[in-house]
């Protein structure tokens, strides 16, 4: 076995959130391994970032990258009715005038490959082909992993903390059954990719649309670079499993329930597999215990309706190397120092999740509620654009009057041992 000298920080899992904790860590000065169990470019799903992405990927030196890149702009958001009507589009540069207002559909496997290049570039010591097998623990604190290579061989990573990035796998998540369900959105997605299908003229050309379909779904449309697009349906598993298991079939008759998205792909053929996930939404019990902090994918992940994923992802990561950073500092990495992390992005999910159910209640009609309440359409932008560091109360205090707002969820604070224990 390969012993590594010591780390101060070990993170597992190269996706956006380990990448932008790694490479932020490593800007704070400490010394950073990053294990990745793929070799990058690899396929990913989740293309599309929303406006405030853009201050995690300025912190991280990432926002002149993508500028240069081929990635289709995106300015704006729309959403469809199934007769094909277009709602007037969520502008993002209307809304507030910044640099952030342009966004990016971007491919992932090209996005992620550049976001862990750039970790590399500031520091970090990556490696690929290398899955986190074991967890290493002592008195009760994890301190870190032994981890295998393509050839099978045992590397031991010691580190004074772990970051768990590992995507929906949820190393401890899934290894200390932490993982609960969102019982109300447990919805599934099937998805595929077009060449050649219509793109709307202009300015338009790089939104996303979100399709609606009558049975209480929705399908996606993400324009993409080389005149492709990424298109998915996202619906109960019991309503789309109805007639056939088939997912090129489920496909097919669920975008013919939609003019707008009926129209646009006829010009376009398929050019990819078909995907198939289900266990939508998710939170760990915890986002922390005794030197191991969770984020991104590995601690919540949403209903992707309003893109929240990838923001999740970088806010996230940014917030758990704040804290790591905190934590480190003081030389204390006991779970506790998580708890204003936990709160945090916990708030965060929290304000998307309640939008993204009041999208689900049959009952409710984003038009009659700014009827009513005209000056709300701020707020909800706001949502939209991903701005995480403000109150939404009075905004859900209203939306509740027209549809089902859950309470907060109770779960995902930090694993807390008692006194004794600890002491």
């Amino acid at each position: 076995m390969h012993h590594y000298d010591k780390y101060d920080a070990l993170v597992i899992g190269g996706g956006p959130a380990g990448s932008s904790a790694a490479t932020l860590l490593a800007k704070k000065g400490h010394r950073v391994a990053l294990i990745e169990r793929e070799k990058f470019p690899r396929y990913h799903v989740g293309e599309s970032l929303i406006p405030y992405c853009y201050f995690v990927l300025d912190e991280l030196g990432m926002v002149e990258k993508l500028n240069e890149s081929s990635f289709t702009n995106k300015y704006s958001v729309q959403f469809a009715s199934s007769s094909g009507k277009l709602s007037q589009p969520f502008y993002f540069h209307e809304h507030n005038d910044h640099p952030s207002s342009k966004t990016w559909q971007v491919v992932r496997s090209e996005f992620d490959k550049m976001m862990l290049e750039n970790a590399a570039e500031n520091g970090v010591d990556v490696f690929e082909e290398m899955r986190a097998r074991k967890a290493l623990e002592a008195d009760g604190t994890i301190t870190g992993v032994i981890a295998t290579d393509a050839e099978n061989n045992e590397h031991q990573f010691d580190a004074t903390l772990t970051v768990d990035a590992s995507g929906r796998n949820g190393f401890f998540a899934q290894r200390n059954g932490w993982r609960v369900a969102d019982q109300n959105l447990q919805k599934i997605s099937i998805w595929t990719y077009y060449e050649g299908a219509m793109r709307d003229p202009g300015i338009d050309e790089g939104a996303t649309t979100v399709a609606y379909l009558p049975e209480n779904g929705w399908c996606w449309y993400i324009p993409l670079p080389d005149n492709k697009v990424s298109v998915g349906v996202v619906a109960d598993k019991e309503y789309l499993y109805r007639e056939s298991r088939d997912p090129e079939t489920i496909m097919n008759t669920e975008i013919a329930k939609n003019k707008w998205l009926a129209e646009h792909l006829e010009p376009g053929k398929v050019c990819s597999e078909y995907w198939v996930t289900g266990d939508y939404s998710y939170r760990s019990k915890h986002c922390a215990a005794d030197g191991v902090v969770l984020t991104g994918d590995a601690f919540a992940f949403l209903d992707p309706v309003f893109s929240t994923g990838m923001l999740l992802a970088l806010h996230g990561g940014s917030l758990a190397a704040d804290a790591a950073n905190a934590a480190l500092k003081a030389n204390d990495v006991s779970a506790v120092r998580f708890s204003e992390y936990g709160e945090s992005v916990r708030g965060s999910v929290e304000a998307m999740r309640k939008l993204v159910y009041a999208f689900y209640d049959t009952e409710f009609n984003f038009r009659e509620f700014f009827r009513k309440y005209p000056d709300s359409r701020n707020d909800v932008t706001d949502c939209l654009i991903g701005r995480l560091d403000r109150d939404y109360d009075e905004l859900f205090r209203r939306i509740s009057e027209f549809a089902n707002v859950p309470e907060d969820l109770p779960h995902g604070k930090p694993l807390i041992r008692s006194a004794e224990v600890a002491g």
